[in-house]
């Protein structure tokens, strides 16, 4: 059995089971969710700003509110996952996110500091989404082997891809049907049915699980690193001064600053530099996020495959280093292209050559870090969501200064670099541990044991 899983671990025998598949796929879906959540206000953007009488930088402004929330919460949605369980810890940031989603069209255009509550509200939204993927991430240190880990991050982070593709046409006929109020409302409600749904097929563990057979906990038991069966735990201190996580988070920053361009920026790039109505940037919006899916997903499979059969080093860094050196090149082009259909598909092709790469920060971040997975994915994410929130203000500033073209020629240099530093990285790494899984007890213990 183990042979046979090692060599084909995305078709394991129908007696090992599949219930390990259906938490992935199910992160899957809440990935997609989130970024329709987060997504809709760069499709709304323009009735927002027009509703709220805002200038290009205070949009920005609040694209950045969001993403300063999300970036600084990370650190503590990795401690608060690995102290207190991915699942529930899954579970409150559903509903947390979800209602202040609701709250973004109910703040009055009108009242005094309308843009100061509108910030705030942003911002807490970012708090609440924080807590995914590091959450994630310690779901998929408990329930993946390691040689399924980069299709399971790849999966998960095709979500992305989905949930972005998914924001432009639904929220554009929302808002031209209904108004821009609506898209927040129905994105809100579909967060709690999906949040609902959680509650059903997730665990912090297989051995919590009903629906786990014996043999798939051997499966996956199997084929954990020690660093993921260990209780001993790292403290911060040692996870901040780390070189390997220095490295993973400074070349993610380079990451998200690239892909927040999509998340914050691009279908407003699309109606207003390039000229195009709603309807048609709602179409060739989509581009990049089904790239972003395909590509995902096929850069796990990859990693995984090449890892099995030329080790970690080429299967996670090289795989890594060439979509995002590719992706440098696909963005730099994109600045000499005159058609906007012609600009959006070689923008799609810079998106989907990034997240190539999405697969394996993750995979080694979990790798990295064990029983801390938590930990390290959030100081790594980190990282990205700083990127983030430099893009989405710092690109409205550059082009308004210097034009679109310089703005993503910048963003070109900055994907570069993140490619290079990936052939810095030591795959293989483990974290120093320095003591024992955290004791939860009072007011985490019941919500762990509710």
């Amino acid at each position: 059995m183990g042979t046979t899983d090692q060599q084909s671990p995305h078709r394991a025998a129908p007696s090992v089971g599949r219930i390990r598949w259906l938490v992935i796929v199910w992160l899957f879906v809440i990935s997609a969710v989130s970024y329709l959540d987060r997504n809709n206000l760069s499709i709304a953007g323009g009735m927002l700003k027009d509703d709220f009488g805002l200038s290009d930088v205070e949009l920005g402004a609040v694209f950045s509110a969001f993403v300063f929330g999300y970036a600084f919460s990370q650190p503590l949605a990795g401690w608060i996952a690995d102290a207190l369980g991915a699942y529930r810890t899954i579970a409150i940031a559903i509903l947390w996110w979800s209602v202040f989603t609701a709250l973004t069209p109910l703040v009055p255009s009108g009242a005094p500091h309308a843009l100061l509550m509108l910030l705030a509200v942003r911002l807490l939204l970012g708090v609440g989404e924080a807590v995914i993927y590091p959450a994630g991430n310690r779901v998929v240190a408990s329930w993946m082997p390691s040689s399924e880990r980069g299709f399971a991050n790849g999966l998960i982070f095709a979500g992305v891809g989905i949930g972005g593709g998914i924001a432009p046409p639904l929220v554009t006929y929302l808002m031209l049907t209904f108004g821009w109020h609506s898209a927040f409302y129905a994105s809100a409600a579909i967060g709690l049915v999906v949040g609902a749904a959680w509650l059903i097929i997730g665990r912090n563990e297989p051995a919590e699980h009903k629906w786990v057979s014996d043999a798939e906990r051997g499966h996956i038991a199997a084929g954990l690193p020690p660093s993921s069966i260990s209780q001993a735990t790292t403290n911060w201190r040692a996870v901040i001064a780390d070189r390997q996580v220095i490295l993973l988070t400074a070349s993610y920053f380079c990451f998200g600053y690239v892909a927040y361009i999509f998340f914050s920026w691009f279908f407003i790039y699309l109606s207003t530099v390039r000229g195009l109505d709603l309807t048609s940037s709602a179409i060739l919006a989509m581009l990049p996020f089904i790239a972003m899916t395909v590509f995902s997903t096929l850069g796990g499979i990859a990693s995984d495959r090449l890892e099995r059969r030329f080790g970690a080093r080429v299967g996670r860094c090289y795989v890594a280093a060439g979509g995002l050196i590719v992706a440098s090149a696909f963005v730099a082009a994109a600045t000499l292209v005159q058609s906007a259909t012609l600009a959006s598909l070689t923008l799609a092709g810079g998106a989907g050559a990034l997240y190539v790469a999405q697969s394996a920060y993750w995979t080694l971040s979990a790798n990295i870090g064990g029983t801390s997975a938590g930990k390290v994915s959030g100081v790594m994410n980190m990282g990205a969501q700083i990127g983030g929130v430099v893009t989405a203000s710092g690109t409205a500033i550059i082009a308004s200064s210097y034009g679109w073209t310089v703005s993503f020629l910048a963003a070109a240099m900055v994907c570069l670099i993140g490619g290079l530093l990936w052939l810095l990285i030591d795959p293989n790494h483990a974290l120093p541990t320095t003591g024992h899984r955290a004791d939860i007890s009072g007011p985490a213990a019941a919500i762990e044991g509710a």
